[in-house]
């Protein structure tokens, strides 16, 4: 072992500390006591404290849901942070990066580049555990087992990770690398993504037929289960499935190639890659661990909880339980709950978390979600084309919806306010006076995620009784609008998705302080499965066989409607909208654009638009179009023009060729000559 320890290019090739490699790779020196890895691994305390460095490497910019600071990805075009609105140098990790930087591609090679460094790190680190767990004597069969299976998902986790940011990355050898080779001889080339996710779908498959099916919901809430491998896996073969990596003839799929000019991404279209998504998101279905989270009607509640608003009155959901209809359940609180600290380790929908990950992650964002009222930042925001994707709560589009940028119906914006007396006449819940009749009768998930200009913060962890239950306007001179510093939405639209009832910043926390109640990541959640689901059913012509992942039996997949509603439905019903029509179910395209908008709206802010948009290769026609939003330069006095939408001056958008891949970093690029750059980056500084 002392010869040939285990050995990843991210880190001969990453870390950029290296005084040589024999001082480095010496396994005696790698352990914090400098023990030999026999000795690590034949102790059981220091076994699991190994184990758990594996996964210290999943925070930062590798965790799925984060703030600004650590993963801009989590911000499309639906959701913008501003305050880092000054270019100085982007070099570093934590260095400004601002929205505008990020959304035009104006980044350099070397941006952002943690992620590389800590998951190939978590990747030795994994592979060294995966190697040499057997030896431990202090442990059972059954332990070894689901701890060898716990680094197994996560080094293929961290591949995932890697695999969606950079595309084709290398794939390093499992019997490890001879440290006295030179660095030209363990140069490792970048594999074709089909390679990489069937890769990765082996390894989880593998880690799942020892992974416990259900773990302590408090003590190992940030420990992958069978689902979470199984959920993994599905997310890695439908991306290979779309149309970026699925029958890609374009100049840039065709420019991605290796150091022999191989194409890393496949320029033949194969329909069943879609069927073995569909399986591999059923597998996660059929284990009957997974539910959607849902919070009981309230017949009384208070302004911070309110009673149950019900949905309009639908002939076939308003009079039927969960999960058939939303008879029993409140579908605004069962959608905000999931996010805000209400949700606990025993949230049925979550199927993998990190946890409470860390002040400049979950709590971060909502720091500079919070307005300057709450001592928050008042930063991240969502654009217009946000606030329209949401439906009316009858399922209806808004009017006046995606009017500005060309693709509305013809239909004019609402105008006029709430006033008292349709307050008193329970017209509009749940807006209070003053609020623009653009935000009126939205369903549910409208009023769990934005913050309109009007709303109410509650801040009732707030020191003081009158600093709490606040309405808030982002009028020009009402203190929390538009003001010259960097702490101010530019889109006059705030996000309240993340932020609990008794949220408040006191103090100005950039990461949250302790008024901020902790949250658990929502690194992959159930409705994103059952979205998946739907979604790669409806690409299908065909009738496959697939078998499920433990071999038990096999499925039948195709275009059926019935499958494809288990998908859609329960999220639907949730959230107090009807279900779609046989119409749109009827036709392919038609449900494609449905399904898409369904996803922007359920998993606002979760990291996955960002990917979406270019695995679907919408990107290009998405994040060029110019960003509206209020016009944020009216004061109160000119409410009605403050209303009526501008492009955000603030906020720039445009895509090239470039952006579909993150740049692989200079440094890299030099210390393994194998490795080729992302088209439309450069090699060299």
């Amino acid at each position: 072992m002392r010869r040939t320890i285990y050995l990843l290019l991210g880190l001969v090739f990453g870390t950029g500390i290296l005084s040589s490699c024999s001082d480095y790779l010496e396994s005696d020196q790698y352990f914090k006591d400098r023990m030999t890895i026999e000795k690590v691994f034949a102790s059981k305390p220091y076994s699991e404290e190994w184990l758990a460095h594996v996964y210290s490497d999943m925070t930062g910019q590798c965790a799925d849901v984060a703030n600004k600071r650590n993963t801009p990805h989590c911000f499309a075009d639906d959701m913008y942070y501003g305050g880092d609105d000054a270019d100085f140098g982007v070099t570093g990790s934590g260095a400004t990066f601002s929205y505008n930087i990020f959304h035009t591609g104006s980044y350099s090679e070397n941006a952002k580049q943690a992620t590389w460094t800590q998951a190939y790190r978590g990747i030795r680190n994994a592979t060294t555990f995966i190697q040499n767990i057997h030896m431990n004597t202090e442990l059972t069969e059954t332990e070894i087992a689901d701890y060898r299976a716990q680094a197994r998902f996560a080094r293929a986790y961290y591949y995932w990770i890697l695999l969606r940011k950079y595309g084709p990355i290398p794939l390093l050898p499992e019997e490890g690398i001879d440290y006295n080779d030179s660095y030209d001889d363990i140069a490792t080339p970048r594999s074709s993504y089909e390679k990489c996710a069937d890769y990765i779908s082996s390894e989880m498959l593998l880690a799942a037929k020892d992974l416990k099916l259900t773990r302590d919901p408090y003590s190992e809430v940030a420990r992958p289960t069978k689902g979470a491998a199984l959920a993994a896996r599905a997310k890695a073969l439908l991306f290979a499935a779309s149309p970026l990596m699925n029958g890609n003839t374009d100049d840039y799929a065709m420019a991605l190639v290796d150091d022999e000019g191989n194409q890393l991404l496949s320029t033949t279209y194969d329909e069943e890659k879609w069927a073995k998504a569909a399986a591999a998101a059923r597998d996660v279905m059929e284990l009957g661990v997974y539910e959607l989270f849902t919070v009981n009607y309230k017949t009384s509640g208070n302004i911070a909880y309110p009673a149950t608003i019900d949905p309009p009155y639908d002939p076939e959901f308003s009079d039927k339980d969960w999960p058939n209809g939303w008879k029993n359940i409140d579908c605004f609180e069962s959608y905000r709950s999931l996010f805000n600290g209400t949700a606990t380790g025993d949230n049925p929908e979550l199927i993998f978390t990190r946890g409470d990950n860390g002040d400049e992650q979950v709590a971060g964002m909502v720091a500079n979600q919070l307005p300057i009222i709450a001592d928050g930042w008042s930063n991240n925001g969502v654009t217009q084309k946000q606030v329209d994707a949401y439906y009316m709560n009858d399922g209806t589009d808004s009017p006046g919806k995606d009017r500005e940028i060309g693709r509305g119906d013809g239909s004019n914006r609402l105008t006029g306010f709430v006033t008292q007396a349709d307050v008193d006449a329970g017209m509009y819940k749940p807006l209070p006076t003053g609020v623009s009749l653009q935000y009126a009768n939205r369903e549910p998930r409208f009023y769990a995620s934005v913050a309109y200009s009007g709303s109410i913060w509650h801040m009732q962890n707030a020191t003081l009784p009158q600093d709490r239950e606040k309405q808030v306007f982002y009028y020009r001179g009402g203190g929390n609008g538009y003001t010259n510093t960097l702490a101010w939405l530019r889109t006059g639209i705030g996000m309240k998705k993340f932020v609990h009832p008794g949220d408040t910043n006191e103090g100005g926390v950039p990461g949250g302080g302790p008024l901020v109640v902790r949250k658990l990541e929502p690194a992959i959640r159930y409705a994103d499965i059952l979205l998946m689901y739907a979604e790669a059913l409806n690409e299908l012509d065909g009738t496959y066989q697939i078998p499920s992942w433990d071999g038990s039996t096999t499925y039948t997949i195709s275009r059926d409607v019935n499958e494809m509603k288990k998908g859609i439905r329960p999220v639907r019903i949730r959230a107090g909208v009807p279900d779609y029509t046989e119409d749109v179910y009827g036709d392919k395209d038609l449900f494609r654009a449905t399904l898409k908008r369904e996803r922007q709206i359920e998993l606002m802010g979760e990291g996955k638009r960002y990917y979406d948009l270019r695995r679907w290769k919408d990107a290009p026609a998405e994040e060029s179009l110019p960003i509206y939003g209020c016009n944020v330069l009216m004061d109160e006095a000119n409410r009605e023009l403050f209303h009526t939408p501008v492009n955000s001056w603030g906020l720039q958008s445009t895509f090239s060729d470039k952006m579909w891949f993150w740049p692989i970093s200079h440094s890299e690029l030099k210390r393994n000559k194998r490795l080729t750059q992302n088209p439309g980056w450069t090699s060299n500084d």
